[in-house]
């Protein structure tokens, strides 16, 4: 029996010293971030220590100060097109999942599993493409009118959200048919049952979808970088990547690039502690019959 439970202790060492070795592995990173972020030594990236010889909030007051460099404005475009996107990527993904959960039509599956192959490619590889495509129809920004492109991006990250459609499928799986055939004795239409049932039924998996559609656009740089060239409509990611570009030496705007990457993170830190108990019931939900 001693031997059993010493053999269960140290197979518990050894799990905790690995997953905290992982621990700080994972939150070293962060944590240098954010000392970096107050650091008013100015020496950025060469700064030979890990914690900052001395202090200050000048790197974030600079953030909106500095006319050279919007940051407020940045902000704003970023949080326009990330709201947009979440609210046309979330009705397309619920409507989709929606007719490929409750609906019988021939095509079905086949669609089903081209949809799920298209997803296995990397979304940059249509990068190009797409901005051609939105540049035709006059939706790329252009010196002309260079917030065009802010409505290009917005499209461009939403229009093919339907493609993902797995895990919102799952959770609707998981609603019984019951209820739609009742619904469908009293009269009720596909379209009733869908806002007035589903819909009311499926907050978990809403509060998901919601938080991965604005997530995505608010983190996003690559696609950012090809829709958006002029100053005034950058995106938070591409206006901070163009600091640590223009700065040679990565001195003077490193700190300030580090605490725009802390303040951009806070809301998306907030937002998931506020919905994080959906977010764990809809993609478990999500994931039982997908």
């Amino acid at each position: 029996m001693i031997g059993l439970r010493s053999k269960r202790i140290a197979s518990d060492l050894a799990i905790y010293l690995i997953l905290t070795v992982m621990v700080v592995i994972w939150l070293f990173p962060i944590v240098w971030l954010i000392l970096r972020a107050f650091d008013g030594a100015n020496k950025g990236m060469a700064s030979a220590t890990v914690f900052p010889t001395k202090y200050t909030v000048e790197n974030f007051k600079l953030l909106f100060t500095d006319s050279n460099y919007p940051y407020g404005q940045w902000m704003l475009n970023t949080f326009i097109i990330a709201l947009g996107s979440c609210v046309i990527s979330t009705l397309l993904v619920l409507m989709v999942s929606y007719a490929l959960s409750r609906l019988r039509f021939s095509m079905r599956k086949k669609l089903m599993n081209i949809a799920l192959i298209l997803g296995l490619f990397p979304g940059f590889m249509s990068l190009i493409c797409l901005y051609y495509m939105f540049k035709g129809v006059g939706l790329a920004a252009n010196q002309e009118n260079p917030r065009i492109g802010l409505l290009g991006l917005t499209l461009a990250y939403s229009l093919a959200s339907g493609t993902g459609y797995y895990i919102v499928k799952g959770f609707f799986d998981t609603i019984p048919l019951a209820i739609d055939e009742a619904a469908r004795i009293d009269g009720a239409t596909k379209n009733r049952i869908f806002w007035t049932m589903i819909i009311p039924l499926s907050k978990p998996i809403i509060i998901y979808t919601i938080l991965t559609s604005f997530i995505s656009p608010w983190c996003d740089f690559i696609m950012a970088s090809i829709f958006v060239r002029e100053k005034e409509v950058y995106t938070i990611a591409v206006g901070i990547r163009r600091w640590v570009m223009e700065d040679t030496l990565q001195v003077t705007m490193f700190t300030r690039f580090c605490a725009a990457g802390v303040l951009i993170s806070v809301p998306i830190v907030l937002l998931f502690l506020v919905m994080q108990k959906f977010y764990v019931a809809g993609i478990t939900g999500g994931a039982a019959k997908g």
